[in-house]
């Protein structure tokens, strides 16, 4: 699929029209035509002459500078990297269309004000030309689509503006005509505006993507565009520029900002050794960077491919709005042609009365409040997620986010850092505990080994190298330090000697606790013991409160840890309930059995957690930019915590808030409108500011969820 930019796009319903028309066209049935992006997919076989001709009719056009790419992922991804030199120049095009339309409608009010304020003072015919001479100028281009479609018996909202403005001239409603016109051109101008803030707000966080990139070769630096680096290249960053793509620090050091990845605003110190993100910016020292992945592979390339497509896949809620707008209209007309007929024939009712009621209910007709009532305040949704550091890869997946009660947590990682350390530590022979464990350790890459020795470097203890090391599967090690012998590990490797009653309550105290043991031994007594845990995340208990203030009903902790351990984390962090000792395919059958409950959203690493996030009715993965993360879930947490999950719940039970109440808004109005012809009170310029009242409103109310602080 080809696939191109479309600009002056005037509304969301007439984008419908345009997408049913191209895919009439032949090879055409795969088209698509996005009106929250703007962007138009076509199979290379379309004749393109045709389809430009078709957008004609609606004053909208291809952007020929920004180039047709081939609609896959690596492709599409590079195509961040493209100059946005030409994008600027038809965004001050569009904007300078905007300003034609804003001058006209200016005229028009003039026009209008001064005929409406001249009354009878005037000759009639002057006043007229007045009225004439506004409604061309507001209402031409409406006009010429209008009878364009009514001869193919396309129905849409600039048909039935046309019959509206043919029929109030022919009663000699020349005022209310002209009002109608100016207002339907403010009305149309205000959308546009509304649905091109939303776009623009995207597109600013489209263009974090850096262009170019001073690479190294041979000694000499060249610029070059970042789309030619290939794994192994080395490149030069110096202060204040984007790294080009995802790599490893060859040496310098200095401050990165990751906001563009994870939506962190700290700084994160890199030096030798260090993994960095494409999209980052360098903050002080010279940076040699070793390049890991092509850009169109990169972290960056990824999320600015999977934000642009989230923000033209289609809600149910959109799908269901489109579905019965295609209807409302044929059946608002159908009402309009019985509201002029059956007054005048069955009840003797005034025609030029009743075909004027007709009319004004041929503009409540309109449903482009009713179709915006979704899109602009989905786009907002992604981006503000997105732009704190909230992957979310659909606007289907934001509705479902905000309709979420149940969270399931997988434990290790998520709410534990996934790294043990030492909570608790029982000494009975200090001069030799600690010095003969770390002798022992020293030498282990285990995590409990790792755990025992940060403990350790903390008290400052001095160790020495062990004689000789033997481990024994399951059990630990023996091992022989200044010629004596000593075994650590568990319970098991302390058989060669009985164990005391007094340590033995010490030993299953800390196992009730949840606590993983290494008991270090002599050949004559236990010396001492270390409780080992995985460290709670400091935000972990914060976030499950945020969690439940913001609506959500139940937090569950899944762990194959033990249920004691399990119990004694979900105490502390404040879960709702947690279940333990579970395999992976234990966890997919207990989000199974919340499913039944409630709507489940499961939340992992992204890797060993892939069947549960599969099973989940919506998938959340911690990814800090991991592969993985981006590819299995619907949601990426860029960050490597649980920080901003509440935000993105709050943001997406706002949207769906926001959507629901727009839709009450524009479907109230024109019921209430409606009503107001029963005894015959409904007047053109209430219609059109009902119309044009509630697509204003919609598309403000929509645009607030950009508004707000991100949290840090």
């Amino acid at each position: 699929m080809n696939e191109y930019r479309v600009k002056g796009l005037s509304c969301g319903n007439c984008a419908l029209g345009l997408e049913q028309q191209i895919k009439q066209l032949e090879h055409g049935e795969s088209a698509s035509l996005s009106y929250n992006s703007g962007k138009l997919k076509l199979d290379p076989r379309v004749s393109l002459p045709d389809v430009e001709q078709i957008l004609k009719s609606d004053h909208a056009y291809i952007d020929h500078h920004s180039h047709p790419a081939q609609h896959n992922k690596h492709e599409h991804a590079h195509e961040g990297s493209h100059d946005h030199t030409h994008d600027h120049a038809h965004d001050h095009s569009h904007e300078h269309g905007n300003s034609k339309m804003v001058k006209l409608l200016i005229v028009s009010a003039i026009l209008y004000g001064v005929a409406y304020i001249s009354g009878d003072q005037v000759y009639s015919g002057i006043q007229i030309g007045m009225y004439v001479a506004a409604i061309v100028l507001s209402g031409y281009s409406t006009f010429v689509r209008g009878l364009r479609n009514l001869f193919a018996l396309r129905f849409n909202i600039d048909t039935l503006m046309t019959i509206a403005l043919a029929g109030a001239v022919g009663i000699g409603e020349w005022k209310e005509a002209t009002l109608v016109a100016v207002l339907f051109g403010l009305n149309e101008l205000l959308e546009g505006l509304g649905m091109e803030k939303a776009r623009r707000s995207m597109e600013t966080l489209l263009k974090v993507a850096p262009k170019e990139a001073v690479k190294l070769e041979n000694g000499r630096e060249a610029v070059v565009p970042i789309s030619t680096l290939t794994i192994g290249d080395v490149v030069i960053v110096k202060p204040g520029e984007k790294i080009p793509s995802d790599g490893v620090v060859m040496s310098g050091k200095s401050s990165v900002n990751e906001a563009a990845i994870t939506g962190e605003a700290l700084p994160i110190e890199k030096e030798n050794g260090e993994p960095v993100f494409g999209g980052s910016i360098n903050n002080e020292g010279v940076l040699h960077i070793r390049i890991e992945k092509a850009y169109k592979d990169s972290s960056l390339a990824k999320i600015l491919h999977l934000v642009e497509e989230a923000q033209e896949t289609k809600t149910p809620t959109e799908l269901f709005i489109n579905k019965f707008a295609k209807y409302y209209t044929p059946i608002i007309m159908m009402v309009s042609v019985l509201v002029i007929l059956v007054p005048p024939l069955l009840l003797g009712g005034d025609w030029s009365k009743w075909v004027y009621q007709g009319l004004a209910v041929l503009i409540v007709g309109c449903p482009c409040a009713l179709i915006l009532s979704s899109p602009i305040a989905i786009v907002s949704g992604i981006t503000r997620s997105a732009r704190n550091g909230i992957l979310i890869k659909g606007g289907v997946f934001l509705e479902q986010l905000g309709r979420i009660d149940t969270i399931a947590f997988d434990k290790t990682g998520t709410i534990t850092k996934g790294e043990p350390h030492v909570e608790k530590m029982i000494v009975y022979r200090e001069q030799q505990f600690l010095a003969v464990a770390g002798s022992i350790e020293s030498s282990s890459s285990h995590p409990l080994a790792k755990a025992i020795m940060k403990k350790i470097a903390e008290l400052g203890v001095d160790v020495m190298a062990p004689d000789e090391i033997q481990t024994i599967s399951g059990r630990g090690i023996t091992a022989i330090v200044q010629g004596k012998p000593y075994w650590l590990g568990n319970e098991q490797n302390m058989e060669h000697l009985p164990i005391p009653a007094d340590v033995q309550t010490q030993i299953n105290e800390l196992k009730n606790e949840g606590l993983t043991l290494v008991l270090l031994a002599n050949n004559e007594q236990v010396l001492g013991m270390f409780g080992i845990a995985d460290e709670i995340r400091d935000e972990s208990k914060t976030v499950i409160a945020e969690l439940h203030q913001a609506g959500i009903r139940k937090t569950v902790m899944l762990t194959g840890d033990h249920q004691k351990t399990a119990e004694k984390i979900a105490k502390i962090v404040g879960v709702t309930s947690t279940f333990g000792n579970l395999l992976p395919e234990d966890k997919v059958k207990q989000i199974k059995q919340l499913s039944l409950h409630g709507k489940v959203a499961m939340i992992g690493d992204g890797i060993n957690d892939a069947p549960a996030l599969a099973t989940a009715q919506l998938g959340i993965a911690m990814g800090k930019g991991t592969d993985s993360a981006i590819e299995t879930a619907d949601i990426v947490l860029m960050q490597d915590h649980l920080g901003k999950l509440p935000e993105a719940v709050s943001v997406a039970k706002r949207v769906n808030a926001i959507i629901r109440f727009n839709i009450g808004v524009s479907i109230g109005l024109k019921l209430i409108a409606l009503l107001l012809t029963i005894p015959g009170w409904l007047t053109l310029w209430m219609a059109i500011l009902s119309d044009m009242g509630a697509t204003i409103f919609v598309t403000l109310v929509s645009l607030t969820v950009l508004i707000g602080p991100n949290k840090r």
